[in-house]
């Protein structure tokens, strides 16, 4: 799932830290679509004003992906680029198979129980490395993180603008 930075460009990965001396760099990525990061793709950055980075290279490394840039040839200049939000434009998302939803689509939605009781409104979306989690802003003010699995969240219908949580007792 691509995460989402702003309106205009959601954003699909950063640059953690510099690796080694020829400009390698460390990127976590926040997206599942595994052609974002091979090599001759280009990304915009959310330097202001923006720089377009073209791959060089990619590979799987423990910490995310160990990508080389064109153009950044050694460790001053990947430290450079620590910090850095790798973006893309809303058309340049992919498309989506059943059941999949952009974290966007799904804020505001009514969170409801299998009841129909009113939970709250979904308020984001946290991108996590284990499993992601629903946000739901309660009445009285609380934000409750619910486990984005389908044992809890069973029904996603964005036409009528609701989801349904199955919640643990408790949580609510």
């Amino acid at each position: 799932m691509e995460a989402r930075g702003d309106t205009t460009r959601i954003s699909v990965g950063y640059v953690r830290r510099a690796h080694g001396i020829k400009g390698d760099v460390i990127v976590r990525p926040l997206t599942d679509h595994p052609g974002r990061y091979q090599a001759g793709a280009s990304l915009q950055s959310d330097e202001d004003p923006p720089h377009h980075y073209t791959i060089r290279s990619s590979q799987p490394h423990n910490d995310g992906l160990l990508v080389r840039f064109q153009g950044i040839e050694n460790r001053e200049a990947a430290e450079a680029l620590q910090g850095v939000t790798f973006t893309i434009g809303p058309e340049e998302r992919r498309t989506l198979g059943e059941d999949e939803y952009w974290p966007d689509d799904l804020e505001g939605l009514v969170a409801i129980d299998r009841d129909g009781v009113h939970l709250g409104v979904v308020s984001g979306v946290i991108l996590g490395e284990a499993q992601d989690r629903l946000v739901v802003a309660t009445e009285d003010g609380r934000e409750i993180e619910v486990p984005f699995v389908s044992e809890l969240v069973g029904e996603i219908h964005p036409s009528m603008a609701h989801v349904v949580i199955d919640p643990p007792e408790g949580l609510f």
